[in-house]
């Protein structure tokens, strides 16, 4: 009894000094044995599809090579996972290729697209007359060092301008209205903005052309062609908008109208800054959708090969239009032309999204460097401003000594 009540109530284990340095743990989910898998399956499908197509069937196909290889190396590989994992792990490591595949199948098909246009068109962007001159004096069988596409670039800045100046108030007001004002008519607009979102480019250019050049008797022009693409831009800022203002929390709005503010100054003060690089992330969809449209702008603006500034009359090209009108030629400098327009078109592209980014990257009450002094400098002059006021109330007296 006596032993029992001088052993402690807990014990810990003694620490062996030989046991070695410690064995750091691999968290990481892709082991060893998944690449060796992974690497042991796509040798596998290889070498069995070349016995396939050079031995067995009179296959020639480069396209049905890769896709029976595919095919191959998701079967191996499940083979070869079976053999050490259950059945659940099986079918999640299998998903897993798969998903992964045709992720970078996709990266693979956007890498050549941008390769090929600019393999095809460097011999022209290397040029500064490419940017500095229109197609007006030139022939088609005039050298690279003549020539561009300038009337180009300002039909596209112009037809863009008047497209954002369209469709980003009506778009964001619309998604505001759609998320604050809910209802049967909410409901009904919703619906017709997501069936518009798969309206094809020519409807709109029909439309364009029908009401405002026919009806209303306005000239092809880049107003028109600004209004063709807003049609096309409008539906997808709204959707997206929409979206982005769904995931705004309820409980800042609580938060707002708890303090006293109103539904519009909720939407102005918290809703909308709140959801600020959604919004900007909605508009450069909207942007990236109209800015490489071209059968809006055939039907409502027309085709030009000098630079015409005003968009309010005559006809005014577009570098979607100026590309369709240069690859389609039969000379080889007439189509070097048209790739480096498409390649120029996808720099355009690039730096609006890239403007996006600093425009809208900095979070909800994130200020950058100019704004935070200047909130400062105001600051200080509150301060100082406060100090100047005149005091309502008199200091009190300072205590006179005891009499004795």
């Amino acid at each position: 009894m006596t032993d029992l009540l001088k052993t402690p109530r807990t014990t810990m284990p003694t620490r062996e000094e030989d046991a070695g340095p410690e064995v750091r743990r691999n968290t990481s989910p892709v082991t060893v044995e998944d690449r060796l898998a992974v690497a042991g399956a796509l040798a596998g499908s290889v070498a069995l599809t070349f016995v396939l197509f050079g031995w067995i069937a009179p296959f020639d196909s480069l396209l049905g090579f890769v896709v029976v290889a595919y095919l191959l190396f998701i079967g191996l590989y499940a083979v070869l996972i079976s053999l050490d994992e259950n059945r659940v792990a099986v079918r999640d490591r299998v998903t897993a290729v798969v998903w992964q595949s045709l992720a970078a199948l996709l990266l693979a098909a956007l890498g050549f697209v941008v390769i090929y246009a600019l393999l095809r068109g460097h011999r022209a962007l290397g040029h500064w007359n490419f940017y500095t001159q229109d197609m007006s004096s030139t022939g088609p069988l005039a050298p690279l060092t003549q020539g561009g596409v300038l009337h180009a670039m300002v039909g596209t800045l112009e037809q863009i301008s008047i497209s954002l100046a369209i469709t980003v108030p009506l778009g964001l007001m619309c998604a505001v209205f759609l998320n604050e004002v809910p209802g049967g008519y909410a409901r009904f607009v919703r619906t017709v903005v997501e069936a518009m979102t798969a309206l094809p480019s020519i409807v709109a250019g029909l439309f364009i052309y029908a009401t405002v050049i026919l009806m209303i008797g306005v000239d092809k022009s880049g107003f028109a062609a600004g209004l063709a693409l807003s049609v096309m831009m409008l539906p997808i800022i709204i959707r997206a908008a929409d979206v982005v203002l769904r995931l705004v929390p309820g409980s800042l709005r609580e938060a707002s109208y708890a303090l006293g503010s109103g539904q519009w100054r909720t939407v102005w003060t918290v809703v909308l800054p709140t959801s600020r690089s959604g919004l900007t992330t909605a508009v450069i969809l909207g942007t990236a959708r109209g800015i490489g449209e071209t059968s809006p702008v055939l039907l409502t603006s027309g085709a030009a090969a000098g630079v015409n500034a005003n968009a309010l009359s005559g006809p005014q090209t577009s570098l979607p239009l100026a590309t369709f009108q240069l690859v389609t030629q039969p000379q080889p400098n007439m189509i070097t032309r048209g790739f480096g327009c498409a390649a120029l078109l996808m720099f355009l592209v690039l730096l609006l999204f890239l403007l996006a980014r600093v425009i809208g990257g900095r979070g909800p009450g994130e200020l950058s460097r100019g704004r935070q002094h200047r909130r400062v400098l105001a600051s200080r002059r509150d301060v100082e401003r406060m100090e100047r006021r005149p005091q309502r109330f008199p200091q009190p007296a300072a205590p006179s000594g005891t009499e004795s």
